[in-house]
């Protein structure tokens, strides 16, 4: 069903395409792309694109998120107006390591368009999907090996929940602003280098929380908390695999039950956005009580209600792992 509607998408967007390339044949227009003293016109995928956008762009930049609120990041599928809002940007903004899959046939359909497609993973080192074992995700030095490594699914794509993984994604996001307007090169730097500090800050939490904890188990809903684990050594114990689709087996669930119980887990964390019945069984079964931490991919209507950006809600997650590790 997915692949029928994904290929009609397709087919409404090369008609509009087609419609944008004749009018521009005529009027002499260039497409989408920026020009000097224009807003850039940016869309995102995932919440933290976003935010780093914003931060780095200012009042330079146009930015909206493609995800609504409180969806999930792994099923999401763009509708055709979704695409049409991608072509009529300057840039799409997109994680990578195969967290949206339709980034690629977007790409492709977009391949003669002057929309931007800045793929924010690209160079960042990134962990193998097995859980606790680090991978870096070495390319070539032309950046080649990228997409061919990471788009199947191998590695981890929840980078943005590392802060200094994170620096990577807001240099991406910077450069690509760059191209598009060289001559505000200086307050896109400016603004990266704010933007910088302040995760290098929740990164020093982090750090601090791990160090001055009882014990570095936790007990998540999906394994979204791999990159917690190798730069911090904050070790998820995880009902979900990286979708929280990929529920447990049987014989998975009674080692999940018996892992908890051994290290006398207290908490079931949740997410924001994923209801899992399995986590809730375990919880009842180990006797822990609910948690909540945001996996930041996506705000809530409350988050936005409440003026939430990435950093409060890091910084809640920290309030929340304390918890959770010293009790």
């Amino acid at each position: 069903m997915k692949k029928h509607l994904f290929i009609s998408i397709i087919f409404i967007l090369s008609m509009f395409l087609s419609a944008c390339n004749q009018a521009n044949k005529t009027t002499g227009n260039n497409g989408s792309q920026s020009e000097e003293g224009e807003s850039i016109s940016i869309m995102t995928s995932l919440y933290p694109l976003q935010y780093f956008a914003e931060r780095i762009g200012g009042a330079l930049v146009k930015v909206e998120a493609l995800l609504p609120p409180g969806s999930d990041a792994h099923t999401f599928e763009p509708t055709s107006k979704d695409m049409i809002s991608i072509a009529e940007s300057d840039l799409f903004i997109y994680n990578g390591l195969g967290m949206e899959s339709y980034a690629e046939k977007i790409t492709h359909s977009l391949k003669n368009e002057d929309t931007i497609m800045v793929e924010a993973t690209k160079g960042v080192d990134v962990i193998a999907s097995s859980h606790g074992h680090s991978e870096e995700g070495e390319q070539e030095e032309d950046g080649a090996g990228h997409e061919e490594e990471h788009h199947h699914g191998d590695y981890d794509p929840h980078v943005w929940l590392d802060p200094n993984r994170a620096i990577g994604l807001a240099e991406n996001i910077r450069n690509a602003l760059i191209d598009l307007q060289p001559e505000h090169k200086d307050t896109f730097n400016q603004n990266f280098d704010e933007l910088k500090k302040d995760l290098e800050s929740i990164d020093t939490e982090f750090t601090s929380l791990a160090q001055q904890s009882d014990h570095p188990e936790i007990l998540v809903s999906h394994a979204a908390y791999g990159y917690w684990e190798d730069a911090y050594g904050i070790e998820q114990l995880a009902v979900a695999g990286l979708s929280p689709t990929d529920e447990p087996s049987q014989k998975e669930l009674k080692e999940i039950i018996e892992t908890a119980k051994e290290h006398s887990i207290h908490y079931v964390i949740f997410e924001q956005n994923v209801t899992t019945r399995v986590a809730e069984i375990i919880r009842k079964e180990i006797n822990a009580k609910p948690l909540k931490v945001h996996n930041l991919s996506v705000l809530t209507e409350s988050d936005i209600e409440n003026n939430e950006n990435y950093l409060s809600l890091m910084k809640k997650n920290i309030k929340t792992l304390e918890q959770a590790m010293n009790d």
